[in-house]
């Protein structure tokens, strides 16, 4: 798989990498410890070397998989993980405090089985606690050689400018897709002005623009998707119409809907790195054949005009956790 530098950062992973939570949180019950061994080497013999996780994902349970799986190949591999949340805990607040980032990147480094965390991302801004004194206390972890680059979680462009002026950013992750563009108004003009590059997560839009999803489709009761209005039957319903589209153009291109909304992203800019989930091997091969898809000035051109002709129905968080983003 072709390679890609995250800005200016001199990061260097493969055009995609694997987004990990899903294996252990989030989307029904957690794979079988093995399942999600075997499906991570089988993504790094495919030429991932980019494997994302957190602390929260379990929580603790995605680290420990990741750690084992790893362990290997760990110095052919860039791992990406994340602090800031209260107990580690996604549902119980946030928690950025200095000494709080340093005791995260301690116990992670044991999880991971490593001396080195490869990207350590604030995994949402915490507006109690000044987004300098987190990035001067990563900036210190980085001068230890506990950590190698940061990373900002769904920042806002001035919390992004105000931390950056402190340690620089490599990468800023964020929802990013074909029916989630919001990145493009002010965020993306800041990253590529900074040289900051761009992890978009749910680049399928968590699991829809597949067409593996319809208004039918039951989700587990475990499953994150049940809260997101996005998500509700008549927005699946009414929101059907860009899967539709993904499918006509992927008849033309002899590939698939998921694999034409990950070349859309990776068309975008040099500097993206997508970051899909899954845990299913079929799906893996399906989403990282996508980086050999080349989509021509004309192909982009017809999606972005099909596109803007479709309105998408629903919010992409609900209200409580809308408030984490964009900070």
């Amino acid at each position: 798989m072709e390679k890609r530098k995250l800005g200016k950062s001199g990061l260097e992973v493969s055009a995609m990498g694997l987004g990990c939570m899903g294996m252990s949180f989030g989307y029904g019950p957690a794979v079988d410890t093995q399942a999600g061994i075997k499906l991570i080497r089988a993504a790094f013999d495919m030429g991932v070397t980019f494997f994302d996780t957190a602390e929260a994902y379990g929580p603790f349970a995605n680290e420990i998989l990741l750690g084992e799986a790893l362990e290997p190949f760990r110095n052919q591999v860039v791992i990406a993980t994340k602090f800031g949340f209260l107990g580690s805990d996604s549902q119980a607040g946030l928690d950025s405090r200095p000494e709080r980032i340093r005791e995260v990147a301690d116990a992670s480094l044991k999880r991971l089985r490593t001396d080195r965390i490869d990207l350590f991302y604030q995994h949402r801004v915490d507006p109690n606690i000044p987004i300098e004194d987190v990035a001067g206390t990563v900036k210190e972890l980085i001068k230890a050689g506990k950590v190698k680059h940061f990373g900002m979680s769904e920042a806002g462009v001035e919390s992004i400018r105000r931390a950056h002026a402190v340690q620089p950013v490599a990468a800023l992750q964020s929802e990013y897709s074909l029916w989630w563009r919001e990145p493009e108004q002010k965020l993306m003009p800041t990253l590529e002005e900074l040289g900051i590059g761009f992890v978009p997560f749910s680049p399928l839009g968590k699991g829809f623009l597949t067409g593996a999803i319809n208004e039918k489709t039951k989700f587990d009761s475990t499953d994150f998707r049940n809260i997101v209005p996005r998500f509700s039957e008549e927005a699946r319903k009414a929101n059907q119409a860009l899967v539709d589209l993904l499918g006509k153009i992927a008849e033309q291109k002899n590939a698939t809907p998921a694999q034409i909304a990950l070349a859309w992203l990776l068309a975008q800019k040099p500097w993206i790195v997508p970051i899909p989930g899954t845990t299913k091997l079929h799906r893996l091969q399906e989403n990282m054949a996508a980086a050999d898809i080349k989509l021509t000035t004309n192909d982009l051109r017809m999606i972005e005009e099909a596109a803007s002709q479709i309105t998408i129905e629903g919010d992409r968080y609900p209200a409580h956790l809308q408030q984490r983003v964009g900070k």
